[in-house]
């Protein structure tokens, strides 16, 4: 658990140096899609299935460097709500992602960029499902990803995009896991 509340640490404070400018913007972003996962059990796919849909809304904070650059805050809402009421699981995975925004020849706005976060799972693993739910753990490890898509004015406010993303996951008295997935997402900053 030390070797990760370092890394957050080390993280926030590469981010800490990076020299955002004042401008910032919040809005919501919401994604779906899907993914390969060999550890935790998906409350969309059958016991024994390893993966299924991913759906969530998340707030966003952007921190606009100037007009070609962006750091973006994203932390999940709509999951971790209805995980924790719903199914008595945690899947939590809040995001910083770097976006990079240019304009084609052909006057398209487009971005593209990094992102590093932190997934937090507790619950039992893929054998189980709602009705035969097996014994639960705690699970966490870093989420890599790399988005790209369109922006639909000048202002980055209205932007879709494909977020693929990777999660090595290391579990208690579990085998270490790993999810790889892909989401649609659609932000609408105000």
């Amino acid at each position: 658990m030390k070797k990760y509340l370092l890394f957050i640490f080390l993280i926030g404070s590469l981010f800490a140096q990076t020299d955002i400018h004042k401008s910032k913007s919040f809005g919501i972003m919401i994604m779906g899609g899907g993914r390969y996962d060999d550890l935790r059990m998906c409350v969309g796919s059958a016991a024994g299935v390893k993966g299924g849909p991913i759906a969530d809304i998340m707030f966003v904070t952007k921190y606009h460097k100037n007009a070609n650059n962006a750091l973006s805050i994203n932390i999940p809402v709509f999951r971790p709500i209805l995980f924790g009421t719903a199914f008595k699981l945690l899947q939590f995975e809040p995001e910083v992602n770097w976006e990079m925004y240019r304009t084609t020849k052909s006057g398209k706005r487009i971005f593209m960029g990094p992102g590093l976060g932190l997934s937090f799972h507790y619950g039992p693993d893929y054998e189980s499902d709602l009705d035969n739910r097996g014994e639960d753990f705690f699970a966490i490890g870093p989420m890599l990803n790399y988005s790209v898509g369109l922006s639909f004015n000048e202002e980055r406010t209205k932007n879709l995009g494909l977020k693929l993303f990777y999660i090595p996951l290391f579990g208690e008295d579990k085998n270490n896991g790993t999810v790889l997935g892909a989401a649609v997402q659609y932000y609408l900053i105000f």
